[in-house]
């Protein structure tokens, strides 16, 4: 099923982060947002890249994801682009999270921000970093399937 089928509108994606790390699993999450964050990010004013998620005291926090101030709005109102901010998710998903996060030695990653019935939720996934030699499979790969969509294309 399509994204424009479930009714889901994509704002930002972290296509870097598919290169950089394994995902092994994903996650939707919502987020405690103020009214002017919500505002940006329908504008889609929103970027993931340097973004990452931890665990403290049982709550799952977003860190470093820019959200650009809202433009329509007095300064005084305005949201701190890079604040942290309350990741909603369901206690035995946290539980579960911690087990992997901190015996395994994975990471947990934003990877898309979209909105999904009018809420904004974001993907989140938990990922194994890659070494030097599995980003050059992977560029390999992707070089391999462009040359054969090419080859079958000519043809």
């Amino acid at each position: 099923m399509g994204d424009r089928e479930a009714g889901i509108k994509v704002i930002a994606d972290n296509r870097q982060a598919r290169y950089q790390y394994e995902i092994l699993e994903t996650y939707e999450a919502g987020i405690e947002l103020t009214g002017t964050e919500v505002k940006s990010i329908r504008a889609g004013k929103a970027n993931l890249r340097d973004g990452y998620v931890i665990i403290r005291n049982g709550e799952a926090w977003l860190l470093n994801v820019h959200i650009s101030p809202y433009q329509a709005s007095g300064q005084y109102f305005n949201h701190e682009p890079r604040r942290t901010r309350k990741l909603l998710l369901h206690r035995r998903e946290i539980n579960k999270l911690i087990g992997q996060v901190e015996q395994k030695g994975l990471t947990l990653i934003p990877l898309k921000l979209y909105l999904k019935r009018g809420w904004i939720k974001v993907s989140i996934g938990l990922a194994k970093g890659k070494k030097l030699h599995d980003k050059r499979e992977t560029l390999k790969r992707r070089q391999d399937r462009r040359e054969m969509a090419r080859a079958m294309k000519r043809y």
